[in-house]
């Protein structure tokens, strides 16, 4: 027997009028169909008189709103080949109802001033959740100073720092961080719970998920990270590679992935199953020497140092996942790069400075690389973490 079944009971035998079995209710012996009969009635009498205490289903799909039945509540992703990781021990506590709710506020440009920005503007899915622009856009075509990074896989980082320069210290106050932003969404957290409000869908959602009336931005934050914690991606070459399939990975990639892992030390940052230390570190990317009485230091985005203002962390960003990478060009925080060849090229040129950290010292990699790893990197692209924007929102 499969062990996803419960043991179904014996069908009891079938009685006609000829053969009568002994039937006992309440201590009476009963032995006609006609009585039979009767105590039938009475059973169904007595569960009609119990229906205001019965468990009562849930609506049918005739009764429920178009933006219900155009996005059912899907079970949790598996985890793809490569992401040792289970949902349940993500920092968010992650449902199937919550995911729903935070994928259709994730998508929802209503949480923004102006009705026009979603966080998915800069986050779109066809490009891993990244873009394909060198900085991101918000309301008003306003532009700003570093490119949007991939929500894949970041509900497992090391450490828990979010945002390039990791002023955020988890997944939900990241999601916070652009409603408020006066370049992307441009709106207040009392604004964007104002309109969540005011929608009688977004509310009965909410009551669904958490049990109660309240709505607020906390909640509102919770239930994107929830949904950002499902895109999972795995299952790449490189994944398969690594589980045994020898062929999984193409000569030229083979090689790239010895250079990574070997002198070209690009793992002692981009390490772990997502390929990054989630650490701080200046690589040199955005530095032009200037006189030091305008701003002190050769960079026009200080990076980590804005939030620590610890010396050592001036033009420190937070380690990019590789996951996906070729999916969302340009590179850098600046978006400074065109293309992955260029990319790889910078660590062959390296921009020195005086808060240049040690470990780029010990990069060994030459023109002749850039191809094999080039070819590596593109074997990162895995899958699990696909998704298309909702069809339609909560009215």
């Amino acid at each position: 027997m499969d062990r996803g079944q419960a043991a179904l009971p014996a069908r009891a035998p079938e009685l006609d009028g000829a053969r009568l079995s002994h039937l006992f209710y309440d201590g009476a012996v009963i032995h006609s169909r006609a009585h039979r009969c009767l105590i039938t009635l009475a059973t169904l009498a007595f569960a009609a008189g119990c229906q205001g205490t019965a468990v009562r289903p849930g609506p049918a799909p005739g009764d429920l709103p178009q933006w219900e039945l155009d996005n059912p509540v899907r079970p949790l992703p598996r985890p793809p080949l490569g992401l040792d990781v289970e949902l349940a021990s993500a920092k968010v506590r992650v449902t199937p109802e919550k995911v729903r709710l935070g994928r259709w506020l994730f998508f929802d440009s209503r949480l923004s001033r102006d009705g026009t920005v979603s966080c998915a503007t800069c986050h779109q899915p066809e490009f891993a959740f990244s873009e394909p622009t060198p900085r991101s856009k918000g309301v008003g075509g306003q532009e700003g100073t570093r490119k949007a990074p991939p929500i894949v896989n970041v509900a497992f980082p090391l450490y828990q720092h979010y945002f390039w320069d990791g002023r955020a210290g988890s997944l939900a106050e990241q999601a916070k961080g652009p409603i408020a932003n006066p370049i992307e969404m441009a709106n207040t957290p009392e604004g964007a719970v104002r309109t969540a409000v005011t929608i009688a869908g977004y509310r009965r959602a909410f009551r669904e998920v958490y049990g109660d009336d309240r709505l607020d931005i906390d909640r509102i934050a919770d239930a994107i990270a929830a949904y950002e914690a499902t895109r999972l991606s795995g299952d790449s070459a490189y994944d398969r590679h690594a589980a045994g399939d020898e062929e999984a990975l193409s000569p030229e990639a083979r090689e790239g992935h010895d250079i990574f892992f070997g002198r070209g030390r690009c793992n002692a940052c981009h390490l772990g199953p997502n390929l990054t230390d989630s650490r701080f570190h200046n690589v040199g990317i955005g530095f032009e020497p200037k006189p030091r009485d305008l701003v002190g230091h050769g960079f026009d985005d200080p990076g980590r140092y804005a939030v620590t203002h610890e010396p050592a962390d001036i033009g420190a960003f937070k380690t990019p996942t590789l996951r996906d990478v070729s999916k969302h060009a340009p590179y850098m925080h600046d978006g400074s790069s065109p293309d992955l060849r260029d990319a790889v090229l910078r660590y062959v040129r390296i921009e020195a400075n005086p808060w240049l950290d040690p470990a780029m010292q010990e990069v060994r990699v030459s023109p002749f690389d850039v191809a094999p790893l080039v070819a590596f990197l593109r074997s990162l692209d895995g899958t699990g973490y696909e998704d298309v924007p909702p069809r339609s929102f909560p009215q």
